[in-house]
């Protein structure tokens, strides 16, 4: 049997993981000094409701030794083989300690380095869940997601630069300018890392530009899981963005199809709410 070990920084939470047959560690999450488990004892509205109301970021902590060993040992207690699906390693330790553990296990723990966060994590692991129900061994799940994750896109146009400031990323003039002038920025997840690759002035040029990013890098592969998300408490920048990008989806997809998911704490601590993001494999 083949079973499939997942972090909660793909924004898949316990009641989702446990419906898709998928097993969960969740990130250790701190407000203030209190911990919380992502997606376990802290949704993503309520994260949100946190983030807004506090002064400073939570801090994340990465998945340590102990965790991954007490749930590898679960898992393979009954002759299991497991694939371990992570955060990038760009972004956390969590996936070079996973791999030092999984060398306890002779073979039978293989693990994968998804290059990505948020919803293109969480696509790469819809992509394997499709492998699993296909009868694909541990070995072949991980050699085929190793290859097609080059090929997943993801794009986030942000509702405000005040995080992206908080945690440092950019200057408090910058942000401020910003904010004043009311630039949208587009950040994508590249080699493993996020980085700004473009900027617009108020959402509407923000949505024509995260459309046309998507369809400058040849498109969505539709025969592929895809998604798209938001920040915050409310979905209303998303399904104006929808709106705005229906020709990117038409004769592909129904509008009410299209997979929409809430962005969780690993990504959210850094874009804050309003934003919204799609990923894709590419074409």
């Amino acid at each position: 049997m083949v079973k499939i070990l997942i972090d909660s920084s793909s924004d898949i939470d316990e009641k989702e993981a446990s419906e898709k047959g998928l097993f969960l560690i969740p990130m250790i999450i701190s407000f203030n000094g209190e911990e919380y488990f992502d997606g376990v004892n802290l949704s993503h509205k309520e994260f949100f409701e946190k983030l807004i109301e506090s002064s400073d970021l939570p801090k994340t902590s990465q998945i340590n030794e102990f965790r991954y060993e007490e749930k590898l040992s679960e898992l393979t207690a009954d002759g299991s083989e497991v694939v371990v699906i992570t955060l990038s390693s760009k972004l956390s330790g969590t996936y070079n300690v996973a791999k030092e553990v999984a060398k306890k296990y002779d073979g039978k723990v293989t693990v994968v380095d998804s290059l990505n966060a948020c919803i293109g994590e969480r696509i790469l692991i819809e992509y394997a869940l499709r492998l699993l129900h296909e009868g694909k061994s541990a070995k072949e799940i991980a050699s085929e997601l190793d290859e097609k994750k080059h090929k997943i896109n993801l794009r986030a146009l942000l509702g405000t630069l005040k995080y992206l400031r908080k945690g440092g990323r950019i200057s408090s003039l910058v942000a401020f300018a910003g904010e004043v002038l009311s630039i949208k920025p587009v950040v994508a997840v590249i080699g493993g890392e996020v980085k700004l690759v473009g900027k617009a002035m108020g959402s509407k040029k923000g949505n024509n530009l995260l459309t046309q990013m998507i369809e400058k890098s040849g498109g969505i592969d539709f025969s592929m899981p895809f998604a798209v998300a938001y920040s915050g408490l409310s979905d209303e920048c998303l399904k104006k963005y929808l709106d705005d990008s229906a020709g990117l989806y038409e004769g592909h997809v129904k509008k009410e199809d299209i997979p929409l998911h809430m962005i969780g704490s690993t990504i959210g601590t850094h874009v804050g709410p309003g934003a919204i993001a799609v990923a894709y494999f590419g074409k």
